[in-house]
C-alpha cells in the first residue's frame, strides 16, 4: 500500500464502490490499530519491573513481613539498626526478588531480579506491629547507583552482594531459603 492510497483512506468516508479499494482502507486500518495498541501498551513500561510487581492486593499496597533469620552486612560488619523484610506469601510478589532493607534510619528495597536500589522515604511505609505495609515503593526518582552485584547460593542461604553508589560500601544480604518440609509427612 502506497502513502498516496492511504490518505485516500483516510480522506475518504464514503464507498467507492472499488473492492481493492476497500480492502486496502481495511487493511490500513488494522496495520494502524494494531500499532497504536503497541504503543499503549509499552508507553507505561521502562527499566522498572518491581512496578509490574507491586501490583499487590489491595491498589497497589504489599504487606512486607519481617525475616528474622537473614541477614544484612554493610563493609562486613552488622549494622547497629538493621532489618529485612520480604512480601508476604498473600501478596502477588513471586519468590524473593523484592526485598525490604533497613539501614539505620533509612529503608532501601532491593530489586534482585532487575538488580535495582530504590530509596524508600518513612513517609511511603506504614509499621504494623513487627510488619510494614508500603505502596509503590518502586520509582525512578528515588533509585540509587549501584555496581558489582553478586547473587548466588551459599547453603541454607542466598546471597546478594552490591555496591551502593551513594554509599560507595558493599552491602551483603542474607536471605534465607524457605524450609523444605515435604519429607516430614508420613503417609499411611
Amino acid at each position: 500500500m502506497t502513502a498516496q492510497s492511504g490518505r485516500a483512506c483516510l480522506q475518504t468516508t464514503r464507498f467507492t464502490g472499488s473492492r481493492s479499494q476497500n480492502v486496502r482502507c481495511a487493511k490500513a486500518g488494522r496495520r494502524t490499530a494494531r500499532l497504536f495498541l503497541l504503543i499503549l501498551a509499552f508507553a507505561g513500561t521502562g527499566p522498572v519491573s518491581a512496578r509490574a510487581a507491586n501490583a499487590g492486593d489491595e491498589g497497589g499496597r504489599i504487606h512486607w513481613v519481617q525475616v528474622d533469620e537473614g541477614q544484612v552486612k554493610l563493609d562486613g560488619k552488622p549494622p547497629i539498626g538493621s532489618g529485612l523484610y520480604l512480601p508476604d506469601k498473600k501478596s502477588k510478589t513471586k519468590g524473593s526478588e523484592l526485598v525490604l532493607v533497613l539501614l539505620g534510619r533509612r529503608y532501601l528495597m532491593v530489586d534482585v531480579k532487575s538488580r535495582l536500589v530504590y530509596a524508600v522515604p518513612l513517609s511511603d511505609l506504614h509499621t504494623q506491629g513487627s510488619d510494614i505495609e508500603g505502596g509503590d515503593l518502586a520509582q525512578e526518582s528515588n533509585l540509587i547507583p549501584s555496581s558489582a552485584w553478586n547473587v548466588r547460593d551459599v547453603g541454607p542461604a542466598e546471597l546478594v552482594q552490591l555496591t551502593l553508589g551513594d554509599y560507595g560500601r558493599v552491602l551483603e544480604i542474607q536471605l534465607p531459603h524457605p524450609r523444605d518440609l515435604r519429607g516430614l509427612y508420613v503417609i499411611h
